[in-house]
C-alpha cells in the first residue's frame, strides 16, 4: 500500500472524546468507546468529568476490559456493599472501596505517562473554579472528579477542597479544542428529557426483554440485607441532623424515627436529583459555546445516578447510540454540502426547551 493510500485510509479517523458526568449513566461511555474502536477510529485525546473522568482514565491506562468485567458482575446488593458510610459532615460516603478496586487496576499511573492525553475536571470549592488534571496521579484525579458534593467526601490538596467537576462543567469540551483531532465527539449523560424516558425504551430491540428480567433477579435479596440498608438510612439521617446516636430515643419514638428516616433519605435523593438537573442545564450552555462535531445524548431519566448494577444494559445502550451517531456522521461525510453538526438524541428527548 502506498503512503498516499495509507494516509487516505486514516483520514478523518482521529477523534477527541468528551465524556460527561452522570453517575451510572456514564457506563454508556464504555459502549461508545467500543463502537469507535470497532470502526477503526483513533482516540487521540480524552476530556472527562466525574464518571466520564473515571471511564476515560481507565481506558487511557489500558485497563477498561478489566473494569468492564468487574462492573458487569456487580448486582444490586454488590453495589450497596460498596457504600462505605462515614461520619464526615462533608460527605456521606468515602468511596474507599471503589477506589481500592481502581487502584488494583491502574496502580500509581501518572496522567502524563498515558499514551493518550487525558484531562479530568474537578471543582475547587475554595476558589470556586474548575481544576484540570493533566498531570500527576490518575487515581487522585479520578477521585477528585467523582466527589459529588455532600455525598462523597472531597479531596483536600493543599488549600484546595476538590469536588465533582460537574458542579461547574459536566461536559468539558474546551480541553479537546486545541488537540487538532479530525472531529470532537461528546457524550452527554445528563441530557434533559421532556418526559421520563426509561432505559428499556431506548435499548436495542433484542435486549429490551432481557434488562427487566436481570433487574428483578438482582433485587431478590435476603432478610440480612434489609437490616443493613436500615443502618445506612440511619447513618444518613444522623449526618443530616447531627445526631450522635439513637440511644436518646425511647421505644415510643420508634414510629417517628422511621418516618424521619424516610424523609431524610428522600432529602438525599432530592440533593442528587437537583445536582442532575443543574448539570443538564450547564451541559447545554457548554455545548452552545463550543458545539462538538458529534453529540450523543443519554437522557438523565433512564436510571438513577447510583444504579451501578445496570452496567451491562447501559454499556449496550451507549454502543447502540454510538452506532446511530456514527452512521449519520459517516453518511454526512459523503454529502459534504449538508455541513451540519451531528446531534444524536432519542426522539423522546429531542426537545428545544420549556413550553409557555
Amino acid at each position: 500500500m502506498s503512503d498516499q493510500q495509507t494516509a487516505s485510509k486514516g483520514e478523518g479517523k482521529r477523534v477527541a472524546l468528551v465524556l460527561g458526568s452522570g453517575g451510572a449513566r456514564g457506563y454508556a461511555h464504555i459502549g461508545v468507546i467500543d463502537e469507535l474502536q470497532a470502526r477503526g477510529y483513533e482516540i487521540v485525546a480524552i476530556s472527562g468529568c466525574s464518571m466520564g473522568a473515571l471511564v476515560g482514565g481507565i481506558y487511557a491506562a489500558g485497563k477498561l476490559d478489566g473494569y468492564r468485567d468487574w462492573v458487569c458482575r456487580l448486582d444490586y446488593f454488590d453495589v450497596l456493599r460498596l457504600v462505605d458510610v462515614t461520619w464526615n459532615p462533608m460527605g456521606a460516603m468515602r468511596a474507599s472501596k471503589v477506589m481500592s478496586k481502581l487502584e488494583s487496576l491502574i496502580g500509581d499511573t501518572r496522567i502524563e505517562d498515558l499514551s493518550i492525553p487525558v484531562t479530568t475536571v474537578a471543582t475547587d470549592l475554595v476558589r470556586q473554579q474548575e481544576v484540570w488534571f493533566q498531570s500527576g496521579s490518575l487515581l487522585e484525579a479520578i477521585r477528585a472528579s467523582i466527589a459529588v458534593p455532600g455525598v462523597i467526601t472531597p479531596v483536600h490538596r493543599g488549600e484546595q477542597v476538590l469536588v465533582d467537576g460537574g458542579l461547574l462543567n459536566p461536559l468539558p469540551i474546551i480541553p479537546t479544542v486545541p488537540v487538532g483531532a479530525d472531529f470532537i465527539l461528546a457524550v452527554n449523560a445528563t441530557a434533559h428529557s421532556s418526559r421520563p424516558v426509561s432505559l428499556e425504551e431506548l435499548m436495542p430491540p433484542q435486549q429490551q426483554a432481557e434488562e427487566p428480567a436481570r433487574d428483578q433477579a438482582s433485587q431478590a435479596g435476603s432478610m440480612d440485607f434489609a437490616s443493613w440498608l436500615e443502618g445506612v438510612r440511619s447513618a444518613t439521617l444522623r449526618l443530616f441532623d447531627g445526631l450522635d446516636s439513637d440511644e436518646d430515643l425511647g421505644d415510643s419514638d420508634t414510629d417517628e424515627l422511621r418516618a424521619r428516616e424516610r424523609r431524610e433519605w428522600g432529602r438525599l435523593d432530592m440533593v442528587l436529583a437537583s445536582f442532575d438537573i443543574t448539570q443538564a442545564a450547564l451541559a447545554r450552555y457548554k455545548v452552545a459555546g463550543y458545539p462538538p462535531d458529534v453529540m450523543i445524548e443519554v437522557p438523565k431519566t433512564i436510571c438513577g445516578a447510583y444504579e451501578f448494577h445496570r452496567a451491562e444494559a447501559l454499556i449496550a445502550l451507549g454502543r447502540h447510540l454510538a452506532v446511530q451517531a456514527l452512521d449519520r456522521f459517516e453518511g454526512q461525510r459523503h454529502a459534504p454540502e449538508m455541513g451540519d453538526r451531528i446531534r444524536v438524541a432519542p426522539t423522546a428527548i429531542d426537545d428545544p426547551g420549556p413550553k409557555a
